[in-house]
């Protein structure tokens, strides 16, 4: 059975960090693109991170880079979203997700296979 279950979100204040992580299990998760999505209310899901099976390629969407850090460990089947500098506007329910095969289209919901429950993050000002 397929599983995405991520942790670490919570309620921080602006400029704070936080850190999320998304354990993975019952797919081959090395062979597997993985990425960070998220959803604020009454907004579609917009693309935050992806990294390759490798962890060679990294994409991230223009809101967040140079805040946020997306990693990988294959051996514990695991995928990390390091954010710092949260801003308000971050506040969403954030999703890890998979997917197999090309690291074209890393930003499209639909190229992702596999999808987690979501975690909750809200940023303060």
């Amino acid at each position: 059975q397929v599983q995405l279950v991520e942790s670490g979100g919570g309620l921080v204040q602006a400029g704070e960090p936080l850190r999320l992580s998304c354990a993975a299990s019952g797919f081959s998760f090395s062979r597997y693109m993985m990425g960070w999505f998220r959803q604020a209310p009454e907004k579609e899901r917009e693309f935050v991170a992806a990294i390759s099976w490798s962890g060679s390629n990294i994409y991230y969407g223009d809101s967040v880079k140079g805040r946020f850090t997306i990693s990988r460990d294959n051996a514990k089947n695991m995928v990390y979203l390091q954010m710092n500098s949260l801003k308000p506007e971050d506040t969403a329910v954030y999703f890890c997700a998979a997917r197999y095969g090309s690291t074209a289209r890393y930003g499209s919901t639909s190229e992702y296979r596999y999808w987690g429950q979501g975690t909750q993050v809200t940023v303060s000002s």
